[in-house]
């Protein structure tokens, strides 16, 4: 019997990417049974995964290849999307074809130029399917009927919100932050960075914020130390994140906009000190939001990304 509703190419990746999950690794003959998929499904869907850096095929093997791979077994379908819409974020095909939607509000027209730019060999069409099924499905995408679709940037702290909620213990944790951090994150000294914002995750969510804006503050100062020291930059009488951010101004070794940016944690660090004292700026004591803690772990995760990016010489992003 037919089933009665297809499955979208994004829950499509997610059960796959759970099927390997639960069995440690997996073949695809494995993936079919599992998940009661025909061979073309299962073999599409786990080169999806693979291709989104969910899973890595190794000898005939799938296997995970993100820690946040560990979040997937679960039944709520948003917390999936979460997982998602993270790795998305840097998914080149589907970062060009987000902007490209953008430039053009035209889906096939972004298609196109996508296969075009980044020299995809596929079919427009099935480029467009794909990249729109998973972006609607973890509300980078919306709708606007007609077969039209727009970029919905807005919903990221949301997903954002939505996968902290899964870190309940610091494996979980660490994993987010990994995966937040990125491909440079082996270079961080563990203890004194990602231990720390970890931490910092797991008092977000338990709505513990001055800890939260405390332990990131601790990550990203340390994180400057250590930077610092590779680059030759001299933190002699500078106290607390903005002074050791403007030491890095001389010498370019961190764009100007990296900096005022990061500036931010500062800021809220400075606040967030005063958590128990009255600040004379204002004549009170400052209150940290829920989702100024939240961010403020984040945002700490994106500095750290940007200024290891610039270390190496790589590209300018913030």
């Amino acid at each position: 019997m037919p089933r009665p509703f297809a499955q979208s190419t994004a829950e499509l990746v997610m059960q796959v990417t759970e099927a390997v999950q639960a069995n440690g690794e997996a073949d695809s003959t494995f993936v079919q049974n599992f998940c009661d998929l025909s061979a073309t499904q299962a073999d599409n869907a786990l080169q999806l995964a693979a291709d989104l850096g969910l899973l890595q095929l190794n000898d005939g093997k799938y296997t995970s290849a993100n820690p946040l791979v560990s979040f997937v077994a679960t039944p709520e379908e948003s917390r999936k999307a979460a997982l998602l819409r993270v790795v998305l974020e840097s998914y080149e095909p589907f970062i060009v074809f987000r902007n490209r939607l953008t430039a053009t509000n035209t889906a096939d027209t972004a298609a196109q130029q996508t296969k075009a730019k980044l020299e995809i060999d596929a079919h427009r069409e099935e480029i467009k399917d794909t990249l729109i099924s998973l972006g609607t499905y973890t509300s980078a995408l919306s709708s606007q009927g007609g077969g039209r679709y727009t970029a919905a940037d807005h919903e990221l702290n949301n997903q954002l919100r939505a996968l902290a909620a899964a870190a309940n213990d610091q494996a979980a944790a660490e994993a987010i932050i990994r995966q937040q951090i990125g491909a440079r994150v082996d270079q961080l000294d563990r203890t004194e960075v990602i231990v720390p914002l970890a931490n910092a995750l797991l008092n977000a969510t338990s709505l513990r914020t001055n800890d939260a804006v405390a332990d990131g503050a601790r990550a990203v100062e340390s994180f400057l130390a250590r930077l610092a020291d590779r680059l030759t930059v001299n933190l002699a009488g500078a106290n607390g994140i903005n002074q050791k951010l403007d030491k890095f101004r001389p010498g370019n070794h961190l764009p100007k906009k990296v900096i005022e940016a990061a500036k931010y944690l500062g800021q809220v660090r400075n606040a967030a000190d005063h958590g128990v004292d009255v600040d004379p700026e204002v004549g009170t004591v400052w209150e940290i939001q829920q989702s100024t803690g939240l961010q403020y772990v984040f945002v700490a995760c994106s500095f750290i990304t940007a200024a290891l990016e610039r270390e190496a010489g790589g590209n300018f992003i913030i």
